[in-house]
């Protein structure tokens, strides 16, 4: 299992309308099989900051959905981003 997690950072006036345009990334993310979760939200306290969560099954299937990720329009709006690939060698309750 792999999990995706960071944040991006876009301009505070147009993180909503840039969250409105991810809904159709997110659910097809989250029908792309190997997609145990997909989430990209908004902050509750900094107003250009886009929270990124994302759990694969598996490396390749990641790889598979990465080529109908963000359009150019969405990458233009990102000003800065910070998101880390974490690879998961085991799962426990907490």
């Amino acid at each position: 299992m792999l999990i995706i997690a960071g944040s991006l950072q876009v301009e505070p006036a147009s993180r909503e309308a840039y969250l409105a345009d991810c809904e159709q990334v997110i659910a097809r993310a989250r029908a792309t099989a190997g997609c145990l979760d997909f989430l990209l939200a908004a902050d509750p306290l900094e107003p250009g900051r886009i929270h990124v969560y994302e759990r694969w099954e598996s490396p390749e299937q990641l790889a598979a959905f990465r080529g109908s990720g963000p359009d150019d329009a969405q990458e233009v709006a990102i000003l800065d981003a910070d998101v880390q690939r974490y690879l998961i060698a085991g799962v426990e309750a907490p």
